[in-house]
């Protein structure tokens, strides 16, 4: 696909979809909690709405279940103009499902259903390889490197992207309760770390791959391989660090009142994508990154102003209000 006429360039995200059941009050233990909203999710979804809610053009690839829910989260996926031509599913196992308790600070911990669900037997034949091929960026995680057969659709998929040409982006997106041990989430998220050209890693994610209890630039710059153009450490309400091979810095962050911080780092890599996916050539202008990491920043900031994910990833607009009202 090229992209003439007008036609934006393609952003597709490999992985998970599921649907997070979160507690109708905050603050409460899953066992004490009165009742649950369904609230969907899974990171490389949200990412892909994000940016087709800033005016991207987005595509999903993964498996979801052949059920009510499976086709509810693909039908959210085409109502937000993201195409689903990449979506599987899959009649003998269930979409994943998430309980999610919010922490009175608006932070979540995870009790999840995947045994095993729908998105972890993505097999590598089911792959859209021609929606891959098109993709001028390919962003992943690394919850589909846990099991196989995903694990090897996730391998295949990576790997004809880039052949094709596109940028390869990754966010570990770090679910230590999904991983046998502490040390297989470590080796198999660092087993594709090379192959990315950029990287976003929140501080505690960058704590737990280095085993460092700081998150200054040292350790950070131990993450640095020579394929990476930008590596990127959200640091939550302080804003974030920038790493490339010619400068580093910080980009300072948007006090709000967050609610809830769900999708607030997915909404800032779908923002990052949707403004460099044309041109790559701001990767190496600081100028302009900085400008495209505040406007990230903002998004993100914006994403934890209201419950759940998809409903409070920001349009262009909401954005600008932000940037313009600092």
């Amino acid at each position: 696909m090229s992209t003439s006429n007008g036609e934006k360039s393609l952003i597709v995200s490999f992985g998970e979809m599921l649907i997070d059941f979160v507690p109708t009050v905050s603050g409460v233990s899953l066992s004490e909690a009165p009742g649950f909203i369904k609230a969907p999710g899974g990171a490389p979804a949200n990412v892909a709405i994000a940016v087709a809610r800033l005016g991207g053009r987005a595509a999903f690839v993964g498996k979801l279940g052949d059920d009510e829910f499976g086709h509810m989260l693909a039908g959210i996926l085409k109502q937000n103009g993201v195409s689903a031509d990449g979506i599987n599913f899959d009649t003998g196992a269930r979409t994943a499902l998430a309980f999610v308790t919010l922490r009175s600070d608006g932070e979540r911990e995870f009790m999840f259903y995947r045994n095993p669900s729908a998105d972890m037997l993505l097999r590598p034949d089911e792959l859209n390889l021609d929606l891959i091929r098109s993709a001028k960026v390919f962003h992943y995680g690394s919850i589909s490197l846990i099991v196989e057969p995903c694990r090897s659709a996730h391998l295949k998929a990576m790997e004809v992207a880039k052949e094709a040409g596109a940028l390869l982006s990754y966010d570990p997106n770090l679910r230590l309760p999904l991983w046998p041990s502490k040390e297989e989430a470590k080796k198999q998220i660092l087993s594709i770390w090379d192959k990315a050209e950029v990287i976003k890693v929140s501080n505690e994610e960058l704590m737990f791959l280095t085993g460092s209890d700081n998150v200054d630039d040292e350790t950070a710059l131990s993450l640095w391989h020579d394929n990476l153009k930008l590596l990127l450490v959200t640091l939550g309400e302080k804003g974030c660090n920038y790493y490339t091979k010619s400068f580093r810095g910080s980009v300072d962050p948007f006090h709000v009142d967050a609610v809830d911080t769900t999708g607030a780092g997915d909404s800032y890599v779908g923002a990052l994508l949707c403004n460099i996916v044309d041109d790559h050539s701001v990767l190496e202008d600081e100028a302009r990154l900085r400008e495209v990491l505040r406007f990230a920043n903002a998004c993100g900031a914006i994403t934890t102003t209201k419950k759940g994910a998809i409903p409070a990833l920001p349009t262009v607009s909401e954005v600008q209000a932000l940037l313009n009202g600092n």
